[in-house]
């Protein structure tokens, strides 16, 4: 498998495919990151739903810009684990894919994704479709190098509006270059949807805690309705904005936005519980 499958691809091996239907896949952390954020855990699930996808289109389509109706986050993953992935396909055709899948440890469970929709576009206008096969017959045989992932640098968010314990708003400036680019995608860079939503639970987080205990860990446990409008590009200046709707003693709902040029590109909302220090 080549270098530009290493910036922003998250599955070494695909470990079981039933075509068109189902699949599992491993992806080893390296261990020399700092972290792996839960959003890199859900980008691996949706890319091995991507590659069933693929396979099934004879890698004439590939779906892009998922939509996700219901994703809990029940652990995490920490650099040195090895993520087993599985994904079941619900249907796939020429026009999108939906599917469900989950991302567990060492039998205990991180993340479980359903009711998820990835539209389907033309391969070729973001990759070589021959080079694609290509990777997929290494994933399905003697799998991709290990540890290649190198880690990414958050975008920093700057605070642009505030009102306390009700709404946060920041904008996010997308790189004109950035290695995971190259993965994301070779013939069309688009700023991955899993960064944007790393960067608007960080804000979230920050407002629940203006909220929530102050002397408890919090702690996002479920991202929904997450809805990809438009495409992200490189250069972009994201305006993302979250905002309170309900808060008891030991949670917070609160509303996700992104917006670029005025035009809100992607919308969802999400839960936060404060728990004891552990």
């Amino acid at each position: 498998m080549t270098d530009r499958f290493s910036a922003f691809s998250f599955v070494d091996r695909i470990t079981a495919l039933e075509a068109g239907r189902r699949a599992r896949g491993r992806f080893a952390i390296p261990a020399g990151l700092q972290a792996f954020s839960t959003c890199l855990v859900a980008e691996a699930v949706g890319q091995l739903a991507a590659w069933v996808a693929m396979a099934q289109a004879d890698f004439r389509r590939r779906p892009v810009a998922a939509l996700s109706g219901d994703t809990r986050i029940v652990g995490e993953a920490a650099p040195g684990e090895i993520l087993d992935l599985g994904v079941e396909i619900e249907s796939c055709d020429q026009d999108a894919v939906a599917y469900r899948g989950w991302a567990r440890v060492a039998d205990t469970p991180v993340l479980e994704l359903c009711r998820c929709v990835g539209p389907m576009l033309p391969l070729e206008d973001f990759d070589a479709p021959e080079a694609v096969r290509g990777d997929f017959e290494t994933l399905c045989g003697p799998g991709a190098r290990p540890s290649r992932f190198p880690g990414i640098t958050a975008p920093d968010l700057s605070l642009i509006d505030r009102i306390p314990g009700q709404r946060l708003r920041a904008a996010l400036h997308v790189p004109v270059s950035a290695p995971f680019f190259g993965d994301h995608f070779p013939r069309r860079p688009v700023f991955p949807a899993s960064l944007l939503l790393d960067a608007q639970i960080r804000l979230a987080v920050q407002l629940a805690g203006e909220t929530l205990p102050a002397d408890q860990r919090l702690r996002p446990v479920r991202v929904a309705d997450v809805k990809m409008r438009s495409f992200i590009l490189p250069g972009h200046t994201v305006e993302i904005e979250t905002g309170m709707r309900s808060a008891t003693d030991g949670a917070a709902e609160l509303t996700l936005a992104a917006m670029v040029d005025g035009k809100r590109v992607a919308t969802g909302r999400m839960e936060i519980v404060s728990q004891e220090p552990g």
